[in-house]
């Protein structure tokens, strides 16, 4: 490339062809290309997979939703730990085949994520006691 530099009458560097010019303008294109920054849909290694929620503890992330939507930089913190926890007067029944699952009260989530446990959180009869399960693998 060098040599298609280098103009020949003059003995100067610098004095290429417009087609010399506009290669190299593309392969320095090309390179900025592939060392750019990350798309903005990458997954988030942090973010849970699943959230393990009772019928208090969504009702609180409903409820704080516009607050969390407008936080973070693409990743958001939830903690649900000053969340009213009650489960009401009778314990719940042992899982079976183990312990019962409790509920998350601190987790990291994408925007995308949040946008997606909120609208699975807001069908009704979803979230049950003691404990729901949501896969936000499903997501998408």
């Amino acid at each position: 490339m060098l040599a298609a530099m280098i103009d020949k009458g003059s003995n100067r560097v610098g004095a290429c062809s417009a087609a010399s010019r506009l290669g190299l303008a593309a392969a320095l294109l090309a390179g900025f290309v592939a060392v750019g920054p990350a798309p903005a849909a990458e997954p988030c290694g942090l973010c849970a997979a699943a959230v393990a929620i009772n019928p208090p503890l969504a009702q609180c992330l409903l409820d704080r939703y516009a607050t969390l939507a407008t936080s973070g930089n693409g990743v958001i913190a939830v903690d649900l730990s000053d969340c009213e926890t009650e489960r009401g007067i009778v314990e719940a029944l042992p899982a079976v085949g183990g312990e019962p699952d409790e509920p998350d009260l601190k987790f990291m989530l994408s925007r995308p994520q949040l946008d997606c446990l909120k609208s699975r959180l807001e069908e009704p009869g979803l979230v049950r006691d003691p404990v729901t399960r949501i896969d936000l693998d499903t997501c998408g």
